[in-house]
């Protein structure tokens, strides 16, 4: 059975709430971007129960669509990448490496998924990614291009270019940031394409490695219209659009489970402790 067989547009545009057009326009892409980011949380609860979770299209139907789930990039974009070709856009995956909080490029690995996309009409593809589990995620895609500031649903990025050895030119996705003032990055990637059995095996060294900080806490994040929340661990952060930011630290797991449910809209799997 191919992908588009076992993948549900109807149902995806449904869950999401698009009612716009369907067709492959940058309208289309747009909106179809935001609403997927503004509906479908990021998590991590398969890798804490001990697996990379399945990247097979019928899989994430039924557990991101059909059921009280969200997912990370792979899943995400995934389901992204997929909605896309079926709306007409030609789409190509590529692979990144998470520069937030890294000391250069080359000291995280290629663990992030995010998707060049052609517009008919547009000088240049852009870049979308509904799957970057961060405040400074993409909410609508931009351009893929250096030199220009876009505002995008209230966040401010740029794309950057980075000095190295490699052949091709190595791109980094940039948030501003208004409480430091400054430029901040948020993952690096060139645009060699990637294929679906790359990612497979991206997911399952993610998924299931001691290492990845993915099996070791749980992690999930959510943005609406007018806030951002984040669960690191026992850690709950709330981030307004005016940039306030409020935390705490849970301390008692039925509070958890209440937390993920009602906040983050994913049903917490039976057997599994949030906070150990």
């Amino acid at each position: 059975m191919s992908d588009t067989e076992q993948y549900d547009l109807d149902a995806y545009l449904d869950r999401i709430g698009w009612k716009g057009e369907r067709r492959a326009g940058l309208d289309t892409l747009r909106g179809v971007h935001l609403a997927h980011a503004l509906s479908l949380p990021f998590e991590n609860l398969d890798p804490l129960r001990g697996s990379a979770p399945s990247l097979a299209p019928a899989d994430l139907m039924a557990k991101m669509i059909h059921g009280r789930r969200g997912g990370y990039c792979y899943e995400h974009n995934i389901l992204l990448r997929l909605a896309l070709e079926a709306l007409g856009f030609r789409v190509t995956a590529l692979a990144g490496r998470p520069t937030v909080g890294a000391e250069t490029p080359e000291s995280r690995p290629r663990t992030h998924a995010m998707l060049q996309v052609e517009v008919e009409g547009e000088p240049q593809p852009y870049l979308a990614d509904v799957g970057f589990g961060a405040p400074g995620a993409l909410l609508l895609p931009v351009p893929l291009v250096t030199g220009t500031e876009f505002e995008g649903a209230g966040r401010r990025h740029r794309l950057a270019r980075l000095p190295h050895h490699g052949p091709l030119e190595l791109l980094e996705l940039q948030l501003y940031d208004r409480r430091s003032g400054d430029w901040a990055g948020q993952y690096a990637f060139t645009r060699e394409p990637f294929a679906a059995n790359d990612f497979e095996v991206f997911n399952w060294f993610v998924g299931t490695h001691p290492r990845s900080p993915f099996t070791r806490r749980p992690y999930l994040q959510r943005t609406t219209a007018g806030r951002h929340l984040s669960l690191d661990g026992a850690r709950f952060t709330e981030t307004l659009a005016d940039a306030t930011v409020t935390e705490r630290t849970l301390t008692d797991e039925a509070e958890a489970r209440r937390l993920v449910t009602e906040e983050f809209g994913v049903e917490v799997p039976e057997g599994l402790l949030l906070l150990g």
